[in-house]
């Protein structure tokens, strides 16, 4: 009795598997090729992130602490060791924690990092916006200085 018909192991028979990984080479590189398009939180703000001695980090200029278990993103949007990014001056999106830490970071492409976003906002007053206000010089006439209630 014969259960192996010789028609299926015809030399197209064998072809067809070896034509499967031979495909997977073809479009691997096509697919490698997309970019990435990462959403971020419409909360976040961006910065500029100076990681100096983790925790402890610059953000724009002024010294800032990471969360415990805070998560950096790269550009590839895997995750990034604070330690090895020690020193670098990076253009980030963030996140803060309910106690004002910084909690997610996402280190921007140059696709990323020309879309508009704000930046942090502070109470402070500046030096620049603070010059716009109206100074007494000492030759302000006197019909023109500001009238203060009586007390």
């Amino acid at each position: 009795m014969n259960r192996c018909l010789r028609s299926l192991l015809s030399p197209l028979a064998l072809a067809i598997p070896a034509f499967f990984p031979a495909a997977a080479l073809v479009v691997a590189p096509h697919a490698a090729a997309q970019t990435l398009q990462r959403t971020f939180p419409a909360k976040a703000l961006r910065g500029t992130l100076v990681v100096q001695a983790p925790p402890v980090v610059l953000l724009d200029g002024n010294a800032d602490r990471l969360s415990p278990g805070a998560r950096i993103h790269d550009a590839r949007d895997m995750l990034a060791m604070s330690g090895a990014l020690a020193g670098q001056t990076l253009l980030v999106n963030y996140l803060r924690d309910g106690a004002g830490l910084i909690h997610e970071v996402w280190v921007l492409t140059a696709d990323e990092a020309a879309e508009k976003r704000s930046g942090a906002k502070t109470g402070f007053s500046f030096g620049s916006s603070a010059d716009n206000v109206k100074r007494d010089d000492g030759k302000t006439p006197f019909n023109q200085l500001p009238v203060f209630p009586k007390q």
